[in-house]
């Protein structure tokens, strides 16, 4: 190819070397490593460069600037394509040394792109097809606040790359039918149509027609060389001219493009090319650079690309600064993640008629209640369910449904697809200016878990209302009764999970988890009513994980629970004392906050060593022996669950006042 690649003012480099430049550097940092997927890189390189130089909207010195393009790339083991373009267009942080060090302790290469690592990185991608989601969830995010702010301030588009792997995952084709019905035109996929899996020939796998799965669902659909720039650079130019429906370009490559023994084989997927096999590349692409050295007129040229964009940066600050006080006021609110200040009083008040009305309510039905508060003050929350919005309790009286056309909706009809739900939320979360809560029920974490974990290690303001949290829900019996799903979720780093007890603690932990910056939230409710029992202090208890709600921290017995349950607690308190035993009883609404907890408070809460303790949980008790000690004793499941009314499945279970009594009376006893 002899297509010249230039940014304006800067001296035409031929494609060809600027390409080249990706490809080195990916195999290079690869073979030094001794680890790492150079073919990806290798095969996407032309197309990489097309899109960063002549349509990828970005300002290299600013890589947060709010109306970027965003760049995702799905099929996350090809992290060498993204680092070798954050240094060669000029991202602060990423220099050569880091790309010496690709995939060690501490540099910011790691071995999947990682969110955080370094600025240019827009999501952590490497388990397939999540990047999709998060690409179609950013797409989602553009369309809302174009919707509020006006297209002279919002108007970006989303690219994705996404391999055969992206595509044969579930959640890919969960997030490609959600795009599609939604017509997000600013969404478009870059498919590294490459035939290769690790296990060798896709053809091995798979044998569909993936244009006709992607019209089918609603998408444009072209096909391209991916190795001819000029019919990559008009296949772009028409699918940025499609308004309303996303494009999915699939650009056919040859995996390892350039390796003369390799290329197009599944041996160039996940291992370094080997010392022979770059020599032989670097002369079959005509590169006789020693490895890491670009040299200067290249490197010159893409550092212009990554400048490129300073123009339409600046034009756009100045729209941004022409906006009414009030507006601007607001985008920078939405931007910075700062919730308004007439949140505080508002949540007061609603704590404070509750205490007082003291309603019997699901804590799902309570959810929607604060939900009621808290949505009309929040222009930003994004909601939505999977299929599931009555029984979640997830919308409420102001929220229109967002819909193509309609992007001023603020409730996305997920449908049944919870795992492109989560995946879309972290992208609308990532994209910035958005809070997104969407429901399902808790047993169905196990189908959005891989999200949930991104969300996480992310550190990203998720938050996931997860109703029918217990045997609670009743006749839909075992397949839809949660029993180990509370401890897998507790079990997982920077997740907060709340449980809360009645309708005051729901509306503590949904400020909380509005508060959580940095940490995604499970709300785990129930489906039937609970009595109001937390009430009457205005300050947010549950905030601190764990707190006594009822006896003193003298008393000689704690009976801790959480959710549903600490109303058994609460009833066995009173059994026990007709029996002359003092027990406190403890509200713990969130394992995780209370392990942040200093010490000595929850010595306080929770009884100085041999301090009789008993928990009740409509769960499976693995992990509560953190809390209990070696002498401990836990009123739970102990296996699945049943079909069956509610309070007699309670019974049927023994999960009751009376079992919590007797534990710990027999605790008492075995100490004496």
């Amino acid at each position: 190819m002899t297509v010249s690649t230039a940014a304006s003012g800067s001296p035409a480099i031929a494609h060809n070397d600027m390409a080249n430049a990706i490809r080195a550097l990916a195999m290079d940092a690869v073979q030094q490593a001794d680890s790492g997927h150079p073919g990806m890189p290798m095969g996407m390189a032309d197309v990489a460069t097309v899109l960063f130089s002549k349509f990828l909207k970005f300002d290299a010195a600013d890589p947060h600037w709010p109306d970027r393009d965003r760049f995702v790339l799905s099929a996350g083991h090809g992290s060498m394509l993204l680092y070798s373009l954050l240094y060669l267009t000029g991202y602060p942080d990423m220099t050569i040394e880091e790309i010496k060090h690709f995939r060690q302790v501490g540099s910011r290469t790691a071995g999947h792109p990682e969110y955080g690592h370094a600025p240019g990185i827009e999501t952590t991608t490497g388990p397939l097809g999540q990047g999709l989601g998060n690409a179609v969830g950013m797409a989602i995010a553009e369309r809302s606040l174009a919707a509020h702010f006006g297209g002279e301030v919002v108007d970006h588009y989303t690219w994705a790359i996404c391999g055969d792997g992206c595509l044969m995952e579930g959640i890919g084709q969960e997030s490609i039918t959600l795009a599609g019905h939604l017509g997000l035109g600013r969404l478009i996929v870059l498919f590294d149509d490459n035939h290769i899996s690790i296990d060798g020939p896709t053809s091995l796998s798979t044998s569909e027609d993936h244009l006709m799965r992607f019209a089918a669902a609603g998408w444009h659909v072209q096909r391209v060389d991916g190795h001819d720039a000029d019919q990559v650079e008009r296949a772009m130019t028409l699918a940025k001219a499609v308004t309303d429906k996303p494009s999915m370009i699939a650009c056919r490559t040859i995996i390892g493009y350039g390796a003369p023994k390799k290329e197009g084989t599944a041996a160039t997927h996940g291992s370094p090319l080997g010392k022979e096999e770059v020599e032989g590349t670097r002369k079959k692409l005509g590169w006789p650079y020693p490895p890491f050295v670009i040299p200067n007129e290249i490197l010159s040229a893409w550092r212009a690309i990554g400048a490129r964009g300073a123009d339409t940066h600046k034009a756009w600050q100045a729209r941004l600064n022409a906006l009414a006080s009030a507006d601007r006021m607001e985008w920078d609110r939405r931007q910075s993640g700062a919730l308004p200040a007439s949140l505080d009083g508002a949540m007061a008040a609603f704590k404070t008629k509750m205490s007082a009305d003291k309603p019997s309510v699901a804590t799902r039905k309570a959810s929607q209640d604060v939900l009621e508060v808290i949505n009309p003050l929040l222009p930003e929350t994004l909601g939505g369910s999977a299929d599931l919005t009555g029984s979640n309790n997830t919308r409420t009286a102001t929220l229109k449904p967002l819909q193509s056309g309609q992007w001023d909706g603020r409730y996305v009809f997920y449908g049944i697809r919870e795992h492109a739900m989560a995946a879309a939320m972290n992208g609308i979360a990532l994209h910035g200016g958005v809070i997104p809560y969407g429901g399902t029920f808790l047993v169905f974490t196990d189908y959005c878990r891989g999200a949930i974990r991104l969300s996480a290690l992310m550190g990203l303001r998720v938050i996931y209302v997860m109703t029918h949290d217990s045997i609670g829900l009743g006749e839909d019996g075992p397949t839809h009764q949660p029993i180990e799903h509370l401890a897998a979720l507790r079990a997982m780093p920077n997740l907060n999970v709340f449980r809360p007890a009645d309708v005051v603690e729901t509306a503590e932990c949904w400020d909380l988890a509005l508060r959580s910056h940095e940490t995604p939230s499970i709300l785990a409710l129930t489906r039937q009513n609970l009595p109001t029992i937390c009430g009457g202090v205005a300050e947010n208890r549950s905030a601190r994980g764990a707190y006594i709600l009822a006896g003193s921290a003298s008393d000689s017995a704690r009976l801790i629970a959480s959710g549903s349950e600490v109303q058994l607690a609460l009833a066995a308190r009173e059994q026990l004392a007709k029996d002359g035993i003092s027990a406190a009883v403890v509200s713990m609404p969130c394992w995780e906050l209370f392990e942040q907890q200093p010490e000595s408070y929850q010595v306080e809460v929770l009884g100085k060593h041999g301090t009789v303790r008993v928990a009740c949980e409509a769960a499976g008790g693995f992990g509560w022996e953190r809390w209990l000690g070696r002498r401990g004793k836990f009123v739970g499941m102990h296996g699945f669950g049943a079909s069956g009314k509610a309070a007699d499945l309670y019974k049927h279970f023994g999960i009751t006042p009376e079992a919590i009594a007797k534990a710990a009376r027999e605790a008492l006893a075995a100490k004496a």
